[in-house]
């Protein structure tokens, strides 16, 4: 059996601290890949963007830019959040935005494995999905990850997504999947289906749509009103209009 490898990178301004959490995960796992550690955040915002790790441990308290501003300019971010920091107050904030877990310094090891693991967990939902989603394209079936597991679903099923900091809520007739997928990923697979985006937190299946009240509101069949953006109404009536 071969062993998951993953990867992750570490952002604090304090390179002491750095080389304390990077002994302790050296210690914990020899499958996690430390592929670069930041103690700035323009260098930081720069592999947050271009999504180069599966976790990516944060402190909060850094100059300039603190880690909350880091992760408000990546909304897209795919990698699983671990917040190491010395303040216990911002756990809310941090969990608000989507963080996998959040790890008080002095760091304990054990509350650190746990952590890990549940982000660890996370990385296989995610790669698992990624991979039944090529085999289930003619099926009209995507996956949908989660904290617990893989649900799969009937694309034709789907009424809208919505954004939900940087994970996505599926919303189907009668029941509500919390991805851990950011809504950017799902544009690609729904791609040639029904779907239109209407506002950069939302994708609707246009064929749930029952009415439409300008200047840009639509109503689905379950009653939701969702709000169309400017940027996106034109785009909206074309596709409306190819479907009738």
């Amino acid at each position: 059996m071969i062993e998951n490898r993953y990867t992750c990178i570490i952002v604090d301004d304090e390179p002491k601290a750095i080389a304390l959490l990077k002994d302790s995960l050296d210690e914990l796992y020899n499958n996690i890949q430390i592929t670069g550690t930041y103690n700035s955040w323009k260098p930081a915002l720069q592999a947050m963007k271009n999504n180069v790790a599966d976790i990516v441990f944060l402190d909060i308290s850094m100059p300039q830019k603190n880690g909350m501003d880091l992760l408000a300019l990546v909304p897209g971010l795919q990698s699983e959040v671990i917040f190491v920091t010395a303040y216990s107050e911002h756990a809310l904030d941090a969990f608000n935005f989507g963080a996998t877990g959040y790890v008080l310094k002095p760091i304990n090891d054990t509350l650190l494995y746990k952590t890990v693991n549940k982000a660890l967990e996370r990385v296989n939902n995610k790669r698992i999905a990624s991979g039944m989603l090529v085999s289930y394209t003619a099926k009209s079936k995507i996956g949908i990850p989660s904290q617990k597991g893989v649900d799969y679903v009937d694309v034709d099923d789907i009424l809208y997504l919505e954004a939900v900091n940087r994970y996505t809520s599926v919303v189907k007739l009668h029941e509500k999947l919390l991805s851990s997928y950011s809504i950017g990923k799902y544009r690609p697979m729904l791609d040639g289906q029904n779907f239109c985006q209407v506002h950069r937190s939302y994708i609707i299946n246009i064929k749930f749509v029952r009415r439409y009240e300008h200047p840009g509101t639509v109503y689905m069949s379950n009653g939701v009103a969702i709000p169309i953006s400017r940027q996106h109404r034109d785009d909206f009536h074309r596709m409306f209009s190819e479907h009738e």
